[in-house]
């Protein structure tokens, strides 16, 4: 069983700015509202150190493996919060550009496992603002012309 919770955002700023937001994970804690802090290194297969903890929640710490790094163009991991096959999620951002200088940021989530049926309703509602927030502040900081 799976789902996917999906966002998109159109950010005037090409897709290697938006990539250079996204890959600085030591500046995540200066504007990123979702992912308080993130450090590893950006390589398929290895693993990233991440805080999630949007406003009002407590913070959770997670350890996914990267599945995809493709500079301006995709990032992907995928977290195993329990265990493999009962609950995954995997995680990503596609940037499609748009022109004129602009792209279009695809954020999703597709949650899979034999658990999913019964935290559906909850996952979705823990992550869709948040990444909706996320997208917001992204934008804003790619958008900056310093």
């Amino acid at each position: 069983m799976s789902f996917e919770v999906c966002t998109s955002i159109e950010i005037d700023a090409p897709a290697e700015r938006v990539w250079s937001v996204l890959a600085d994970l030591d500046s995540y804690a200066s504007w990123n509202p979702m992912i308080r802090s993130a450090s590893g290194e950006l390589v398929e297969g290895s693993r990233l150190d991440l805080r999630f903890q949007p406003d009002g929640s407590r913070p959770r710490h997670f350890r996914p493996r990267l599945l995809a790094v493709s500079p301006g163009i995709e990032l992907r991991w995928l977290g195993n919060p329990g265990v493999p096959g009962f609950f995954e999620s995997e995680h990503f951002f596609k940037l499609e550009p748009e022109g004129d200088g602009a792209c279009r940021l695809d954020h999703n989530m597709l949650f899979r496992g034999l658990l999913i049926g019964f935290a559906r309703k909850r996952m979705e509602a823990a992550v869709l603002e948040p990444f909706q927030e996320m997208n917001r502040a992204l934008k804003q900081r790619a958008e900056r012309r310093d």
